[in-house]
């Protein structure tokens, strides 16, 4: 029974790539007890790995909390696998403003001692007595009235390029930080004033909401579903966005647009963008937003140090890495003296510049395809070739693509083949096919179906 990993991230992308099926971005999370986090973390890995579901994940006594990546098709059967539990019928799954099917590469399920890591002792308050959930419209409605106070709990690096208006954005580095911030600030409004929070997915709300009012807070709100369920809504109901920027996110696309308005600065250069990147050093991984042109010219490094650093033979790098605490701390850093343009704290809410339409700077799929299989023989006086069906059907009519390493990507509609010496119309799996074909192709060529 297979209950870890056994591709490396690189292979998996291949293996996107090749299979060509939309994949969908989603998170949920949910509140329950789990008296034993390590079997319920293996029976999920069994279940999603089937479903080929990659993502993220923590498991506590205490619930689950998942950012993922899911076959577009398998959509109903995972919600399936998830209402087999009481606690997660009927979840709602917030799906992503911009799907990537690259956006997970790995199926990581891991048990934690909390699913968020809050520095608070549940015991010492009602971790059930949570604030009123607000949908778009009437979190739109409550931001307008003079009596609220909006706080965003998330942490410096994600208010930096995107938050609500008149927000509240603690210059924190870890959820932990901020409930004590902020209760001390707001100490005086207690009863006054509405606190209304909200984070990227809700979930750090729902804990944040309980302990204020445990603190004696007697108006407390939170947007339900987060950022990310806001902005699906506005969309469905055309509602006006009281957000401005980027929605940060934790995979690998690092950040959703949520409007066009772009509010940071390249940290290198002072340029309106707001495209977080990680330091290319291994020994720093420090995340911080570049822009495309600082990012040719740094390599995707932070500093020149770094800069340095990466050219220089693997060993040597290895050996100023050796005691220290480095590798992927992603998420974790986002201050340096070498980052002039970083701002926290208070931020603006007037727009430096407006988003182009994104470049096609990370690996995305240009043309949806479904891998059918592979080149068996081409004979070159006829110029036709000869495939092996492997999966799926191949129909006349279908425009497939011919792929590999020498011949490149060449796109043909087929309006004639042979299988098994006679002309027909389909193939199925198992089937030799020959058709004619414009240019040589070699062993090493696969076959794709075009299916967008």
């Amino acid at each position: 029974m297979q209950l870890y990993n056994t591709l490396s991230a690189e292979e998996r992308a291949v293996m996107i790539d090749d299979a060509g099926k939309q994949r969908l971005t989603l998170s949920f999370y949910a509140y329950a007890k789990i008296e034993d986090p390590k079997k319920f973390r293996d029976d999920l890995f069994v279940a999603w790995n089937k479903l080929d579901a990659l993502g993220r994940i923590y498991v506590a006594n205490e619930g689950i909390n998942a950012q993922m990546s899911i076959p577009e098709e398998n959509l109903e059967t995972f919600r399936a696998t998830l209402e087999v539990y009481d606690f997660m019928k009927g979840i709602r799954l917030n799906e992503a403003v911009e799907h990537d099917d690259h956006s997970f590469l790995k199926l990581t399920i891991k048990v934690r001692h909390k699913i968020v890591a809050d520095g608070l002792n549940d015991e010492t308050f009602d971790v059930t007595n949570i604030g009123v959930h607000l949908k778009a419209a009437a979190f739109n409605e409550i931001l307008d009235d003079p009596n609220t106070i909006v706080v965003d709990f998330r942490n410096h690096y994600e208010s930096e390029v995107g938050h609500f208006k008149n927000a509240i954005t603690p210059d924190v580095e870890t959820f932990r930080e901020s409930l004590p911030i902020i209760n001390d600030q707001l100490k005086d409004h207690k009863e006054d004033k509405n606190l209304v929070m909200y984070c990227t997915g809700g979930i750090r709300c729902e804990k944040a909401s309980a302990y204020f009012k445990h603190q004696g807070f007697k108006n407390v709100f939170q947007l339900e579903g987060g950022i990310i369920n806001y902005a699906k809504q506005l969309k469905e109901e055309g509602l006006e966005s009281k957000f401005i920027g980027k929605n940060f996110v934790f995979d690998n696309r690092l950040g959703e647009r949520i409007t066009d308005d772009i509010i940071s600065q390249c940290h290198q250069c002072g340029k309106p963008c707001d495209n977080h990147t990680n330091c290319e050093n291994d020994g720093c991984h420090l995340l911080f937003i570049q822009c495309d042109d600082c990012k040719a010219a740094m390599e995707n490094c932070c500093s020149t140090e770094c800069l340095e650093i990466i050219h220089m033979p693997l060993v040597d790098q290895v050996r100023l890495r050796t005691g220290k605490q480095v590798g992927n701390k992603v998420f974790r850093k986002g201050k340096s003296e070498n980052l002039k343009f970083k701002h926290s704290g208070e931020l603006p809410e007037t727009a430096l510049a407006t988003a182009q339409k994104p470049a096609d700077i990370r690996q995305k799929i240009k043309v949806k395809k479904v891998l059918l299989g592979k080149a068996e023989h081409y004979y070159v006086k006829a110029q036709v070739g000869q495939f092996t069906i492997e999966n799926d059907e191949l129909n006349i009519g279908d425009k497939i693509l011919i792929s590999g390493p020498t011949t490149g990507e060449q796109e043909l509609v087929l309006n004639k083949f042979i299988v098994d010496g006679a002309e027909t119309q389909s193939a199925k799996i198992g089937d030799k096919v020959t058709f004619e074909v414009p240019f040589r192709i070699r062993l090493s060529d696969k076959l794709y179906k075009i299916v967008n």
